[in-house]
């Protein structure tokens, strides 16, 4: 005891700093852990959480078998695919190519320009976009300058899924970019300098330096975003779905939305439950394979 005070007393103010954020995580975080055993029963708001009669699996089984959940964990799962093919490896390739830009002012105005859009949430976005790629929006009548016919950009349910990877990366390259940044100020420079003195190119530095010494960086981030591997973005899904782009735009997200909204919360807890249990066999599963191929990389 006389050593845990001793250590609060040495390190008193950055446990005082730490406290508020801990203290909010634990509210939203752990707290509403308790109602994951809704999914387990037949749920009454009168009787009460615990009061409620136990159902077992049977919600789990409902949720399988019942209409829209393969849909809107299909469409999930494409979209994840599809976010970590091309979404994941933008900031890494905008941190690459702004590190060799040698001119300050013009790396500055890119980066400011890149990390905006981080700033304002997907209903402001949202409507910006809806504005730009509306019938008679700007991109459309640069199309029709070019002698095309105007598209139906946010109507066409065949172009949802490129529209949501491109603008998450709008909203997000820029923002995700910085600890790829600061990574890289920790590179060794003499690494570089010994590079020009064999020869090397530019891109056989980033290849052969910069790319390795990122990659420590990289495996953390992967590893961390994969645990969300189903939670796709659902504000700014949400925000571009239009009736007519409905059945591709379903997610789970949204299933469970609809779920509460009938008042079906056990249904809608067990579909939350579920992505989050995907999500954990995803971190384990993707955490002993890198741990496999390097013992020193890994989460833990």
């Amino acid at each position: 005891m006389s050593q845990l005070l001793k250590t609060y007393k040495s390190h008193r103010g950055l446990i005082l700093m730490f406290l508020p954020g801990f203290l909010l995580f634990f509210l939203f975080r752990y707290v509403p852990i308790y109602g994951i055993i809704i999914a387990f029963k037949d749920y009454k708001i009168l009787e009460g959480v615990w009061a409620s009669s136990w159902a077992g699996l049977e919600h789990f089984q409902r949720l399988v078998s019942g209409p829209g959940f393969l849909k809107a964990l299909r469409n999930t799962a494409i979209i994840a695919i599809l976010k970590y093919v091309f979404v994941f490896p933008a900031p890494i390739v905008l941190a690459i190519l702004l590190n060799e830009v040698r001119k300050s002012w013009f790396k500055r105005t890119i980066q400011t320009v890149t990390y905006l859009p981080h700033f304002f949430s997907w209903v402001i976005l949202a409507s910006v976009l809806f504005t730009f790629l509306s019938t008679d929006g700007a991109l459309n009548q640069i199309v029709k300058m070019l002698g095309f016919e105007s598209i139906n950009w946010l109507m066409d349910p065949d172009k949802f899924f490129g529209l949501i990877v491109i603008t998450d990366i709008w909203a997000t390259v820029g923002w995700s970019s910085i600890i790829y940044f600061a990574a890289m100020s920790g590179i060794d420079p003499t690494l570089y300098e010994a590079g020009i003195v064999d020869g090397a190119s530019r891109w056989q530095q980033v290849r052969h330096i910069t790319i390795p010494s990122l990659m420590p960086t990289i495996i953390t981030m992967l590893l961390l975003n994969i645990g969300n591997f189903l939670n796709v973005g659902f504000d700014q899904i949400y925000n571009l779905t239009t009736a007519t782009t409905m059945e591709v735009a379903d997610i789970l997200d949204t299933y469970v939305l609809r779920r509460l909204l009938s008042m079906d919360y056990e249904l809608g807890t067990a579909a939350g439950l579920f992505s989050s249990l995907v999500g954990l066999i995803l971190v384990l599963t993707a955490n002993r394979l890198v741990k496999f191929y390097d013992k020193d990389q890994g989460l833990w």
